[in-house]
């Protein structure tokens, strides 16, 4: 299942103002947070895997606060290393240049990263290593890869490239099939 979130609408629903498309301070961002929290819950059963589209395009600008609240505290309830919450995956739209040095400096500090989407395509963002990149190009690449592919197109060890595309998949840039990882695309979301 694929979900649209509009953040610049929830953000005038949360604060109650029509005119407001700016997303300042540590309780807005939280706010911001908990209602795409609770559109993500309410937009699909239980044990489907989603892919949630959420969209900056109509937010003029976004504080350290807030970047911290509604991107790294959401990311960081999925990229739980031993049981997120759901399968979910995200693709953030609309990301302008003002909004990528909170966003950039949010997910360096909690070693996070994200996809997001622009007029190229799909490009992580982020902390990542140069293996986990590569891997996650490769992936993209090739539409599906497994480990032991990985490492025979790195000419790494196959215990390197299972930790690269493990990474990948805590940070929910990758989804992990039956037979091994595929892109994070609106298509496997269907």
């Amino acid at each position: 299942m694929m979900q649209h979130i509009d953040v610049s609408t929830v953000l005038r629903t949360t604060v109650a103002c029509d005119l407001y498309s700016n997303l300042v301070t540590r309780p807005t961002g939280a706010a911001v947070r908990r209602q795409i929290e609770a559109l993500l819950c309410a937009g699909r059963a239980n044990d489907e895997r989603s892919l949630a589209v959420i969209d900056f395009s109509h937010v003029r600008m976004i504080d350290f606060s807030c970047a911290d609240e509604v991107v790294a505290k959401l990311l960081l309830l999925y990229c739980e290393e031993e049981a997120p919450p759901r399968d979910d995956y995200f693709i953030f739209r609309g990301v302008s240049e003002e909004h990528l040095d909170a966003i950039e400096a949010v997910l360096e500090r909690h070693g996070l990263a994200l996809l997001i989407e622009d007029e190229v395509g799909l490009r992580p963002h982020g902390v990542l290593a140069d293996e986990e990149r590569a891997a996650w190009e490769l992936v993209v690449r090739r539409g599906h890869l497994t480990a032991p592919e990985l490492a025979d197109l790195l000419g790494m060890p196959q215990d390197d490239a299972r930790h690269a595309l493990g990474t990948l998949h805590r940070l929910r840039l990758v989804i992990r099939t039956p037979s091994g990882y595929a892109p994070v695309q609106p298509q496997y979301h269907a």
